[in-house]
């Protein structure tokens, strides 16, 4: 096939004029991080990946590219065969590798003489990080927002999705994260989102925002589970406006059973992350707690870990942390539902874009 362009650098990437975004790499490599909407078709395995690079080493790269291109051509032929042969002749894919070198080449090749307009990304997935990096030096100051506090167990997340509903603009950092901030924050089952993945998302998330309008956001500290936040992000954070939510302790209780079934569900679990906290609470306190685990009496332990922990922790470090707390909206709520979190999420659109009010209680 014959073009006069084959390549594009990642200043004129923009996904929508592709028909598909395809990631050479190996399946670790992708599931570190991707570019958007990218689909996985490697050219090698990881552990093809690792032989070749064994081989360039201790034996030599003459004989490292002899099996590496014998594997590449089989593994391009399989992707073909299995995922493009139904596409038409004016198909027009993106392809990208590392640095945008063999892997990604070659592919290109492959499916340039079948007759595609294949292009491919100039530098790789290695200029798209590059680009990301960039962009989190400056994009998160671009933006007003309006931070969501509140204790422990306060429903801070839900009032977010709450706001997400009636269509404001809502940036779920422990969303995106994949942790919800705390000792217990992350799914027993799952594992956390990657830094790079975090970081790509989170620029993803920001250029879809209108910078005219409030972004909504948790009070966080620096770092989410194992993700540390960009120091921009945390910076415009810091001197956002800021709505406090206030629920009675019995509120924030029950909506944290409800909220943590999943714990409740495999006491070992719960029982193993109590287990950190040992140093800050002491083995007596701990044994007590795995005492309430195996009777389940899982409204005792909650109460205790909001009294006992998180919510000395929260006191000593959100004044210091969000000085906008002085002039905070107040939200009071005696529930913690979806009723209570639609009414307060209308309360709060209508004080930061509709009108200026004071800021004051508002009870749910």
């Amino acid at each position: 096939m014959s073009s006069a362009k084959t390549t594009i650098t990642i200043d004129e990437l923009a996904p929508q004029k592709f028909d598909a975004i395809i990631d050479t790499r190996s399946p670790a490599e992708f599931a570190d991080d991707h570019i958007p909407g990218a689909v996985n078709c490697p050219v090698l395995s990881d552990d093809e990946r690792a032989e070749v690079g064994t081989i360039y080493k201790q034996v030599s790269p003459f004989e490292a590219r002899k099996l590496g291109a014998t594997l590449t051509a089989r593994n391009i032929a399989r992707a073909i065969e299995t995922h493009f042969m139904d596409k038409p002749k004016n198909w027009h894919p993106l392809i990208y590798c590392w640095r945008g070198g063999q892997r990604s080449g070659a592919m290109q090749i492959v499916m340039r003489e079948i007759g595609w307009n294949a292009m491919k990304l100039d530098g790789g997935y290695k200029a798209y990080r590059t680009q990301v990096l960039q962009k989190l030096d400056t994009l998160p100051g671009a933006f007003k927002y309006v931070v969501i506090a509140g204790p422990t167990g306060s429903g801070k997340t839900r009032v977010l999705h709450a706001l997400k509903d009636a269509e404001a603009q809502v940036l779920d950092l422990e969303a995106l994260a994949g942790h919800k901030g705390s000792v217990l924050g992350q799914h027993p089952d799952e594992g956390q989102t990657s830094r790079k993945s975090f970081d790509t998302a989170l620029i993803a998330r920001l250029s879809s925002f209108d910078v005219t309008r409030p972004v909504y956001i948790e009070s966080e500290s620096k770092r989410i589970g194992i993700i540390h936040l960009p120091d921009e992000l945390v910076r415009a954070m810091r001197a956002a406006r800021c709505v406090v939510v206030q629920p009675t302790l019995a509120a924030r209780v029950d909506y944290l059973v409800r909220d943590y079934d999943y714990f409740c569900a495999d006491p070992r679990a719960l029982m193993h992350r109590l287990s950190l906290l040992k140093e800050l609470q002491g083995k007596e306190t701990i044994d007590r707690w795995h005492g309430y685990v195996t009777a389940a009496q899982w409204g005792i332990l909650v109460h205790e870990l909001l009294t006992r922990h998180y919510d000395p922790l929260y006191t000593r470090s959100i004044a210091k942390d969000y000085p906008g707390l002085k002039d905070a909206m107040h939200l009071t709520t005696y529930t913690l539902n979806d009723v209570a979190f639609k009414r307060m999420a209308q309360d709060i659109i209508t004080r930061f874009e509709y009108q200026d009010l004071p800021s004051g209680p508002i009870h749910s």
